[in-house]
């Protein structure tokens, strides 16, 4: 059974962008990035989460990685020139990008924010990320989504060791 359209999907639709749809069962409580890779069957490299951080400026920012890797909060500012950068609390992600944990899509948020993409993306034929609701995914080519959003790509993730950013897919 198909599933209802999400906005991320209305929108990649209207600008003509071709995904591949995967749902999975999130019952159980386990939506952390790693668990739905499992669920969905694919290698984790190829599953990204959708991080959302606030810059010293008080601006906010996207950052889209592999699900088993770490934003480096140093790369991340330097990425988006702020002098250092913080995550948000999960409290406040559906009042700044209208999405839940474990469903916020980079694609369709309610303000568009300067969105970078790890560039570990470019070793990829496609990628999977967060449809913008819990239960589904979206597989789509890294060019489509950096087309689709728009974002930059740079070095953002960490390598062990590094401060851990919070994890909001």
């Amino acid at each position: 059974m198909a599933s209802a359209k999400t906005n991320a999907m209305r929108l990649l639709d209207s600008a003509g962008i071709s995904y591949n749809q995967y749902s999975y069962d999130h019952s159980d409580g386990f939506i952390d990035g790693v668990s739905v890779a499992k669920k969905t069957g694919m290698p984790p490299e190829k599953v990204f989460k959708t991080l959302v951080a606030k810059g010293a400026s008080g601006a906010y920012y996207v950052f889209i990685i592999p699900v088993a890797k770490e934003l480096n909060l140093k790369a991340a500012a330097k990425a988006v020139g702020e002098k250092s950068i913080e995550m948000i609390k999960a409290s406040d992600l559906s009042k700044i990008t209208g999405y839940v944990r474990g469903g916020c899509s980079p694609v369709g948020m309610k303000k568009t924010y300067r969105t970078v993409i790890d560039n570990s993306c470019e070793a990829l034929s496609t990628i999977v990320v967060s449809a913008g609701k819990l239960g589904l995914q979206i597989e789509l080519k890294p060019a489509d989504l950096i087309r689709a959003v728009p974002c930059e790509v740079a070095v953002v993730t960490a390598e062990h060791g590094h401060k851990k950013g919070a994890c909001f897919d």
